[in-house]
């Protein structure tokens, strides 16, 4: 676990947020016994965490793999280096036929062809 990360309620600061009742109802759904608002914590960390270490930086354990519904766009491109596909790991190797997508959060990953 991250040590910035409050370890009981006491520490942490209360915030409103405004959500839509479908939306808070698959949040509740989602999120089972460990309740919705655990969930959204969860989650804004890992955007935080994710936002603050580029994917060049990541080492291949520390980079999720990513879900194709992730991928808004892709490019057609031959890799110039050892890459590994965000969707699969699998590695692709220098001057192979490649794909670049562009992600919804506006990353641009390496993709297996």
């Amino acid at each position: 676990m991250d040590t910035r990360r409050p370890s009981s309620t006491s520490e942490m600061q209360v915030t409103s947020i405004r959500l839509e009742a479908e939306l808070k109802e698959r949040l509740r759904e989602l999120s089972g016994e460990q309740g919705y608002q655990t969930l959204i914590r969860e989650v804004l960390w890992q955007f935080v965490e994710q936002r603050l270490m580029p994917l060049e930086k990541r080492s291949s354990s520390q980079t999720p793999l990513l879900s194709q519904s992730d991928i808004r766009v892709t490019f057609d491109a031959i890799a110039q280096r050892e890459e590994h596909c965000a969707i699969t790991g699998q590695p692709i190797r220098p001057q192979q036929p490649m794909k670049l997508g562009l992600t919804t959060t506006g990353e641009l990953v390496p993709l297996s062809a």
